[in-house]
């Protein structure tokens, strides 16, 4: 009972932080002067270069002897990272020190998911519950951080990031399990992690589920960037507009706390393809400025656009993987869902928000539906069977 309560306390321990540092860092980098373009620089960059810093990562990860020991040394390298930003650094150290955290700290997930998946599979539980909960933490930190940010400084955005960050390593030491890497407990040799790295880049079924769930999931990119300016535009009141976003974080995880029997029943691959469609949907309905009583259940979209395209490409990925690889499976498939594919449809998003306005959401469907054709060719992968 208390294995995946645990295993959630821990997601909360990295979501609490990613809670105020997704929405509130530009805020802090905008209050010590810097410009929108170097603040979008700053961001933008570590998440394009996560296709090749996440498998060296992951092969790091996977010298020690217990999945839990990178976890620690890696939320106390944020947090000195978080840190060392403190000083007015200008624009070229600010993204330096940046770019390491932000690489540390978005490794965090996947190797976590690593833990919980195989937990969850070998104890029976649903892997939505641990997750949804580091889901709950990231409304919760959004919530408090802005109602801080109300009558103090911004500067408070960059102390909660250094607090949540070491609370990342003292609880990976005491809440994560004591699971080795090696299925026979010692440490994984050198040679086999990269024979099975270089295993998954040449599979061309594994790089049909990245490529794939990662142009589904990188579809977001015109949403996460431009949704609350678009909706300004159409008239929307900004005390609407934190709700409409709330809205569709609640749905992602009512769906991964309470619907795993109809996952379970409907499978990865139906997931998967549901998730395209549903983007198909979504992507051009808002490209045609709907009404604000229409945008609401367009966000109940969110549970197949992002939840189940993303809980689906963790199982496809997993059976795809062994136990030797499955640290770098999990962070090669995070690099292009949040990372190189994410950061080239950001960046191209703000130039269709320029000349497009809201109609850059069909960009959005075109990505979706190149994704969707990808997801309907895993029907013939029969390794994905069972």
């Amino acid at each position: 009972m208390w294995g995946p309560i645990l295993l959630g306390l821990f997601y909360a321990a990295i979501y609490v932080g990613n809670g105020a540092a997704t929405p509130y860092l530009p805020v802090w980098f905008h209050h010590r002067g810097l410009t929108g373009a170097e603040i979008g620089l700053i961001l933008s960059a570590p998440m394009l270069a996560r296709i090749a810093t996440a498998p060296l990562l992951a092969l790091w990860a996977d010298t020690f002897r217990l999945r839990r020991t990178p976890l620690m040394l890696m939320g106390l390298a944020t947090a000195i990272c978080f840190a060392l930003m403190a000083p007015p650094l200008g624009f070229w150290g600010w993204f330096a020190v940046w770019f390491i955290a932000s690489s540390i700290f978005t490794a965090l997930p996947p190797l976590t998911d690593v833990i919980v998946l195989n937990r969850a599979r070998h104890e029976g539980f649903n892997y939505g519950w641990p997750r949804g909960i580091g889901s709950a933490a990231f409304i919760l930190a959004n919530i408090a951080m802005g109602a801080i940010l109300v009558r103090n400084s911004p500067e408070l955005v960059l102390v909660w990031m250094i607090l949540a960050a070491l609370l990342v390593a003292v609880s990976a030491r005491f809440l994560l399990p004591a699971d080795p890497v090696a299925s026979e407990g010692g440490h994984a040799n050198g040679a086999d992690r990269r024979a099975g790295l270089i295993e998954l880049i040449r599979d061309p079924d594994f790089m049909l589920v990245v490529v794939s769930a990662g142009l589904i999931q990188s579809a977001h990119a015109f949403y996460y960037g431009f949704a609350s300016l678009s909706w300004k535009a159409q008239g929307v009141p900004d005390n609407l507009t934190g709700l409409v976003w709330a809205a569709g974080v609640v749905v992602e995880v009512v769906f991964l706390w309470f619907m795993e029997p109809w996952r379970q029943k409907l499978g990865p691959r139906n997931l998967l393809v549901l998730g395209g469609v549903a983007g198909l949907i979504r992507w051009t309905a808002l490209a045609l400025s709907p009404p604000l009583w229409l945008v609401f259940p367009l966000q109940a979209l969110h549970t197949l656009t992002y939840a189940a395209t993303f809980v689906a490409s963790l199982q496809l990925v997993e059976r795809l993987s062994k136990p030797a690889n499955a640290s770098s499976a999990q962070l090669i498939n995070s690099a292009l869902q949040s990372g190189m594919l994410m950061g080239l449809a950001t960046m191209g998003s703000g130039f269709l928000f320029d000349h497009f306005a809201a109609k850059g959401y069909l960009a959005m469907t075109v990505m979706t539906a190149v994704g969707l054709a990808g997801a309907v060719r895993l029907y013939g992968v029969k390794r994905l069977d069972g």
